[in-house]
């Protein structure tokens, strides 16, 4: 075995082996927990926009992203549009690794990566901020609620002219808009792309953790993934390319971040 091989295989232990370390699982509890009251979300840019995630989640997303290597990341919620920025620098980075492997010169112009972000009200400011960025050229927004039949439309017209598709949930937290998110949205995934589920950590916090917010406990993403994976196996779905819907809870990534807004939250086509 190869010194790279070997330090993988190292991993794949030492991920596994976290699931049953009680320590380990207290720890990352209490940081959960406490992280939350301060905000801590709250803190972080991803080149120079406000990212409302938590380091290890934004680091996911890179990996997912690298791995994938999609010609269409759907995102809903916006904010201040960071998290459209990580995916669009991330996309730039595919496009510019290709071409210095193939040897051509970059034609951002040329590259179909895009991003699509979807919110019910893109603040002027953000929009401004988000349009005024180097990166905003791989970066389209639709205004409107995410499952207003006239905005999944418009998201269903732009897929139909992409091949590799990753979806990102992290709008409205109540169980019923997700439900209808991921209804709307996850046939879209491709296979082995993921639909990832933000905010499932509330179903895990203590009840009225976001009293001035209409989800908690048993009304959130985490209830709304577990009801959409039971249709799935009592109902059936389609997925977008005709072929049956079926999803995985992905608990490899989950372990390995330690700390994650979406417990439950990676779900992989399969």
């Amino acid at each position: 075995m190869n010194i790279i091989d070997k330090f993988k295989d190292e991993r794949i232990l030492r991920i596994e082996n976290y699931s049953s370390d009680i320590e380990l699982i207290d720890a990352k509890n209490t940081f959960k927990i406490e992280s939350i009251r301060a905000q801590y979300s709250y803190n972080f840019d991803w080149l120079s926009r406000p990212i409302i995630q938590y380091p290890q989640d934004m680091v996911a997303m890179q990996e997912l992203i690298w791995a994938i290597k999609p010609d269409l990341i759907i995102e809903t919620g916006i904010a201040h549009g960071g998290s459209l920025i990580l995916s669009a620098s991330m996309l730039a980075l595919i496009d510019y690794c290709e071409a210095a492997e193939s040897g051509k010169v970059l034609d951002p112009a040329a590259s179909k990566r895009r991003v699509l972000g979807i919110d019910i009200d893109i603040r002027e400011h953000n929009l401004e901020a988000i349009k005024k960025h180097p990166l905003s050229h791989k970066i389209d927004m639709l205004q409107g609620s995410s499952i207003a039949p006239e905005i999944v439309s418009q998201v269903y017209e732009i897929a139909e002219k992409h091949e590799k598709i990753i979806v990102f949930l992290d709008s409205l937290h109540t169980h019923d808009h997700v439900l209808e998110e991921l209804e709307a949205y996850a046939p879209l995934t491709s296979f082995d792309s993921y639909c990832v589920v933000f905010d499932t950590i509330i179903e895990d916090l203590p009840p009225e953790s976001f009293p001035d917010r209409p989800w908690d406990i048993g009304n959130n993403p985490k209830t709304a993934v577990w009801e959409y994976l039971k249709r799935l196996k009592n109902e059936g779905r389609k997925a977008y390319d005709s072929s049956p819907l079926n999803f995985e809870i992905d608990k490899v990534i989950e372990n390995k971040l330690l700390i994650t807004v979406a417990p439950d939250g990676f779900l992989k086509r399969i």
